[in-house]
């Protein structure tokens, strides 16, 4: 399955910070960062289903938030790039 996952972590305190590196650090594990925000992940089932425990133990729901996007198959491939951005090969092994 591919998803497209955007946080929004408040880091107006020290708690927010440490929170908002922490969400950086599980999204890392399981997909490629393409923004300062916004992960793109290639994943099974069960391992959203352990992602989205993980997330959900890291933030405070009360002032933070995670947006999952599930997309249609071949869509992070199909991706159009402006700017800086660059193309990610998902299926490559990727360093963490």
């Amino acid at each position: 399955m591919e998803y497209l996952v955007s946080y929004d972590v408040d880091t107006t305190t020290t708690e927010g910070e440490r929170r908002l590196r922490k969400v950086a650090k599980i999204c890392e594990g399981y997909g490629v960062r393409v923004q300062k925000s916004v992960f793109e992940l290639m994943i099974s089932a069960a391992q959203l289903v352990k992602f989205e425990h993980e997330l959900r133990q890291a933030i405070d729901a009360k002032k933070d938030s995670i947006r999952l996007y599930r997309v249609p198959a071949q869509s992070l491939a199909r991706a159009r790039h402006l700017g800086i951005a660059q193309p990610v090969d998902h299926h490559s092994d990727h360093i963490l």
